[in-house]
């Protein structure tokens, strides 16, 4: 069974009967209401289990209810609705305000992963759809959707989830112009592939240690915190473009990327925070996946500038052509930088009051720092028993 709400207004392009001021006419109206159903509704909403349509679905019943109603706050609540006496014929309720509670019944049989694919976009310039899904094991399972987000599991697989977030981690790199021109910044003194593989592992660690933290809960839920890490990220292409320019030694840079990647992570988080209601119990699949994904990205992305880079490079004079491309690639994270923090001046940046709220607050993120120190030790350690140089300043002649 498929309970379902809407708003009436969305039904578009249908005249409900009318009464008095603009008032629906129950009796009437509750003729209308299942044409209302198969077109705007229940011929766009569909399921499918390992690639087999469930349906065309029953129309069990369809009622209208008033905008005070709160019966879908709780699946429980919603089904139990559909028991109580519908809305008397007298209620004065304009149409515009009235909600349309549904409830479908899809036929088939559910042996496999359940699929649904919401197409309710068309509902409104922008829709949001909630879904609750009640799986065998009475786990209530919640997922909110912007628009049309296509074919979804409601029960996915460690497979699937694998899939789905590897590709998330690549597209938002690819999709990210922020996160490309740092890291082109990165590598723009780099001519080595020891000292590049040193830095990238460092950035890579790092914003992977932030990216966990965030998706455990060890970091601020504070609304300033988003537009603060999104000034950082841009400030930390300012400042690599600038140290090209003026300092351009690799000797430090593995640590200066490890530092601007814990900011990295953080802005990771935010996107992976969008779409990890659709990892299931696949928690740490999602994390990995999303990381792998993330790392492809990347790898993809340095191997085409380098190869462009030393094209470049092999016609043009050096130092006078990084410095170009260096200011270029400051002067937009300028411009971000300063957009973002006209950005966080509207927000209120406010700690915890004293009490276990700051205390755990202060316990998280001390934790993290111990941790994120920890990792620099531990690598110093690794590189001097084996005798290596994390940095390097030489370069190809």
């Amino acid at each position: 069974m498929v309970y379902a709400r809407v708003p009436l207004e969305s039904m578009r392009d249908m005249s409900f009967a009318e009464r008095g001021p603009g008032y629906l006419d129950m009796v009437r109206a509750r003729d209308q209401l299942p044409g209302a159903v198969s077109l705007w509704l229940s011929g766009d909403l569909s399921f499918d289990v390992a690639g087999r349509r469930l349906g065309p679905p029953t129309l069990v019943d369809v009622r209208l209810a008033l905008p005070s109603n709160s019966a879908f706050a709780s699946f429980a609540d919603a089904v139990g609705s559909f028991s109580e006496p519908r809305l008397a014929d007298d209620t004065e309720l304009y149409w515009e305000q009235a909600l349309l509670d549904v409830a479908l019944k899809y036929p088939g049989v559910v042996d496999d992963e359940l699929f649904i694919t919401p197409g309710l976009a068309r509902l409104g310039l922008r829709t949001f759809t909630e879904v609750g899904y009640l799986a065998d094991d009475d786990e209530l399972r919640s997922f909110v959707f912007v628009g049309d987000p296509g074919r979804v599991s409601l029960a996915p697989g460690g497979g699937s989830v694998f899939v789905t977030f590897l590709l998330e981690g690549f597209h938002h790199v690819l999709d990210g112009i922020d996160h490309l021109l740092f890291l082109a910044a990165l590598i723009l003194p780099i001519r080595r592939l020891r000292p590049l593989v040193v830095i990238v592992t460092a950035f890579t660690v790092a914003h992977s240690l932030t990216l966990a933290a965030s998706v455990f809960d060890l970091v601020p839920s504070a609304l300033w915190f988003v537009p603060m890490v999104e000034m950082l990220v841009a400030a930390s292409i300012v400042f690599m473009a600038l140290e090209n320019i003026v300092l351009p030694g690799l000797e430090r840079r593995w640590l200066i990327a490890y530092g601007f990647g814990l900011i990295h992570g953080f802005a990771f988080s935010f996107a992976l925070s969008s779409t990890l209601q659709l990892a299931g119990d696949h928690l740490g699949i999602s994390l990995l996946a999303f990381n792998l994904g993330i790392e492809a990205a990347q790898l993809l992305v340095l191997v085409a500038a380098l190869v462009v880079l030393r094209l470049v490079l092999a016609r043009l004079p050096e130092k006078p052509t990084l410095i170009v491309l260096s200011a270029l690639i400051a002067h937009s994270g300028w411009h971000w930088l300063t957009d973002r923090f006209a950005v966080l001046q509207q927000y209120s940046i406010s700690l915890p009051p004293p009490g276990p709220e700051a205390l755990a607050l202060a316990g998280r993120w001390l934790m993290l720092v111990l941790v994120a120190v920890f990792v620099v030790w531990l690598a110093r350690t690794l590189a001097d028993r084996a005798g290596l140089k994390l940095g390097d300043d030489r370069r190809d002649t």
